[in-house]
């Protein structure tokens, strides 16, 4: 996620969105300014997360969002770090 994306509150509001959505990964602040996911569950839950983090919490501006595929790691929870 590149943008407006720190210190706004996203990966908490990532965190709802997981949450709600039954994804599981983690979101982390990059020294960049980026923020990066890594999302883990059903496809159609994964995408309807990444639609709404396309957006974030009302103080964000997200002006990219890159999306690689991954092996799953078999995390059980969502995890801001």
């Amino acid at each position: 996620m590149t943008g407006r994306v720190q210190g706004v509150w996203y990966r908490a509001f990532v965190a709802d969105a997981t949450s709600a959505a039954g994804v599981t990964g983690f979101a982390t602040n990059q020294p960049d300014g980026t923020v990066l996911m890594e999302l883990e569950g059903e496809e159609q839950a994964v995408y309807e997360v990444l639609e709404e983090c396309r957006s974030g919490p009302p103080l964000a501006r997200v002006t990219d969002l890159r999306i690689d595929a991954v092996d799953p790691t078999g995390s059980t929870r969502f995890e801001i770090r």
